[in-house]
């Protein structure tokens, strides 16, 4: 996901400082979907300046802290926006699982070890999920639907991981890895 996107889309929503727009990405958990890095963050907020895609409108100085300019979007961010947006729709990229690659291999190697493992993952991936679940219910009413969209897609993707990863957890405990010949929408 572009972090110009983000930026130019939460400054549609009000003007802001860089800080203040990684507050609001991590209050939505978009940093759960993007990586999130404050320098990748500052980059972008200056590239949009200089290329008249953002405005300053107000710097707030103080003695003790440094200055904090905030921003806001202009008619030429609004565009590229716009652009970004359906880029970003338009996009089929294939998702590509870190576990995939291991999962198809899996077989090769000592089981105990890929249960224990498979264990804690799916003890993190329950967290995923009721957290996921906990920031939809939390921003229901504070956020347009479209945003509820992502939130409530982020719960369903976790929700499905959790159950594959449960799935994948009671092959490997019964042994069944390297069993060919059994589909697994058979099995009950």
């Amino acid at each position: 996901m572009s972090i110009k996107l983000v930026i130019l889309g939460l400054l549609l929503e009000r003007d802001m400082h860089p800080y203040e727009i990684t507050l609001v990405m991590k209050e939505r958990s978009m940093d759960q979907i993007t990586k999130l890095q404050m320098g990748s963050l500052y980059y972008a907020v200056d590239k949009l300046a200089q290329e008249d895609h953002i405005e300053a409108v107000e710097i707030i100085r103080s003695s003790d802290r440094p200055d904090k300019t905030i921003y806001r979007i202009t008619d030429k961010g609004k565009a590229l926006f716009e652009q970004l947006i359906l880029q970003q729709i338009k996009k089929n990229e294939p998702i590509y699982h870190p576990l995939y690659m291991a999962l198809a291999m899996s077989h090769h190697i000592d089981q105990s070890k890929v249960e224990k493992l498979l264990e804690e993952r799916i003890r993190e991936s329950e967290h995923q999920v009721n957290l996921a679940y906990q920031v939809y219910e939390e921003h229901i009413s504070i956020v347009p639907r479209s945003v509820l969209h992502l939130m409530y897609g982020r719960y369903e993707h976790s929700l499905t991981e959790l159950r594959w990863l449960k799935r994948l957890y009671e092959d490997v405990a019964a042994r069944k890895q390297s069993d060919i010949g059994t589909p697994l929408h058979l099995e009950a």
